[in-house]
């Protein structure tokens, strides 16, 4: 325990395993401290989308995730009167990121699989019962103190410390970063139960906006599902949170008997951002960086976007590829992007969230005045300022992901790193500093890209693409020159 570290992780839930993972296959020497014994057994996140598949993908865990998770069959806002005001679109296909685009699941199975992941390294050192009392930058380490399942308190170096250490994270703390408040603070009962019998229950996930009780029902994933009650007021959280209270807000669906309660708790639906998400070498990732209301189911998605986007940084920096600077990005890109899947759920929650009959009935007038519901559709945000060409869409959007003339995805084409597609004249014509650079950053060259990438480059008036390895488009090119300039954004 008295080892040094490149990077150490505090908090093993589903962002650190995954940034556990991404490290894990770059060679980088990781630790992880989780002062749990073990993954907690019960469900808490219960969604994600197409883009969170792809990052699966490239942990090489997908096929293990894939029977662990389904398909969403969409979801609807209903008013009162029965009438749905908004839907989304079931999950079916393949999306643009080749996989569903938005997927139903249980936590603890998931979190199974992304630690079984970690195991396949090891450089990646995990220690449970371990808890983290303290962490303090330095000026060339980071040091964690954390106290073992003995009691003894044991000191640790590494380069960088990353808290994917929840709510109340220790690391944003350290970091002295407070929060911006993007306004929505309202308790709910979450309560799952796994059904004892067949019950005639809606396929898709259900947003009950009636205003004497705000609810939503999710179609989880084989027996399980889910209620979200919100409180009203004069309700007492103590008392709403026993099981008579609960089965008596739910009777409309299910009787004792039926189901059995798996667990309820009373959550504060939060919409916070942390203002800094770096300070030297601590730096936040997932629920220590910002919180979301679920009405998007984005809360986990974000967790693993930020783990994805800053595990690529954190390699080249400690190869020595890249300046540390280039960790300065990390939160100036994310910062905008989460905010705008925030921003989206909090609007979404003010329109099941209301509870004034006549603000009701406005609302419903104008979401399905004309008969046809509005449809929700997922916001595709550009990164903000970093490692990406100063233009708009589609440069730092996800690149989608086609299946190929051989029929395979992309991302099994290319790995998991830098990659440049485009006309053959383009890539060959680049400099030798930038073949340098290529070779040092591990940079995939596609010359021959085949008839979807084709088409995607002469839709966007373009002869070559960089991708970085969060498959964010670094940047379009129209001549070599243009490639010369988008790898310097990459600085050593």
């Amino acid at each position: 325990m008295t080892r040094d570290y490149d990077v150490a992780i505090v908090g093993y839930g589903p962002t650190g395993a995954v940034l556990a993972n991404l490290l894990g296959a770059a060679g980088i020497r990781v630790a992880v401290f989780e002062r749990e014994s073990g993954i907690v057994d019960l469900p808490r996140a219960v969604a994600f989308d197409g883009e969170v598949m792809r990052v699966f993908q490239a942990l090489g865990l997908a096929d293990a995730i894939a029977p662990a998770v389904r398909p969403s069959a969409g979801m609807r806002y209903v008013s009162a009167q029965g009438r749905t005001l908004v839907v989304r679109e079931p999950a079916r296909g393949e999306g643009p990121q080749g996989w569903a685009i938005h997927y139903l699941f249980h936590q603890p199975s998931l979190e199974q699989v992304l630690r079984d992941g970690v195991a396949r390294y090891p450089n990646v050192g995990v220690f449970h019962r371990h808890e983290v009392r303290e962490v303090a930058d330095g000026a060339t380490t980071a040091v964690v103190r954390v106290v073992d399942p003995a009691g003894e308190t044991r000191t640790v170096s590494a380069s960088f410390v990353v808290g994917c250490d929840g709510a109340r994270s220790l690391v944003r703390r350290a970091i002295g970063a407070d929060h911006e408040d993007l306004g929505l603070h309202q308790p709910w009962l979450v309560v799952d139960f796994v059904l004892e019998r067949d019950v005639d229950l809606p396929p898709t996930t259900v947003q009950y906006c009636e205003p004497q009780r705000p609810t939503t029902y999710v179609n989880v994933i084989g027996r399980r599902r889910r209620w979200e009650i919100m409180l009203m007021p004069g309700d007492d959280p103590e008392t709403i949170a026993q099981p008579e209270s609960m089965w008596r807000l739910v009777g409309r669906w299910l009787k004792p008997g039926d189901a059995r309660i798996e667990r309820s708790a009373v959550y504060t639906f939060h919409s916070l951002i942390a203002r800094r998400w770096r300070s030297g070498r601590l730096l936040i990732a997932g629920d220590a960086a910002h919180q979301t209301p679920p009405f998007l189911g984005q809360g986990m998605c974000a967790g693993i976007r930020d783990a994805a986007n800053l595990a690529w940084k954190l390699a080249l920096v400690l190869r020595g590829v890249a300046h540390e600077r280039l960790l300065d990005t990390y939160d100036s890109e994310r910062l905008p992007h989460v905010r705008e899947f925030i921003e989206l759920a909090v609007r979404m929650g003010n329109i099941i969230q209301t509870t004034d009959p006549a603000v009701a009935a406005e609302r419903d007038r104008q979401l399905a005045g004309d008969g046809a519901p509005a449809l929700l559709v997922y916001p595709t945000p550009q990164i903000g300022p970093g490692v990406r060409d100063d233009a708009p869409p589609p440069v730092g959007v996800v690149f989608p992901q086609p299946r190929l003339d051989d029929g395979r995805r992309l991302d099994e084409a290319i790995g998991g790193g830098f990659a440049v597609i485009g006309a053959a004249d383009a890539i060959a014509g680049v400099s030798g500093r930038t073949r340098e650079r290529w070779d040092s950053m591990r940079v995939v060259a596609v010359d021959r890209p085949g008839a979807a990438l084709s088409d995607w480059l002469a839709a966007h008036e373009a002869r070559a693409v960089m991708l970085r390895p969060d498959r964010y488009v670094m940047g379009l090119a129209r001549s070599a020159g243009d490639l010369d300039r988008l790898t310097a954004l990459v600085s050593a």
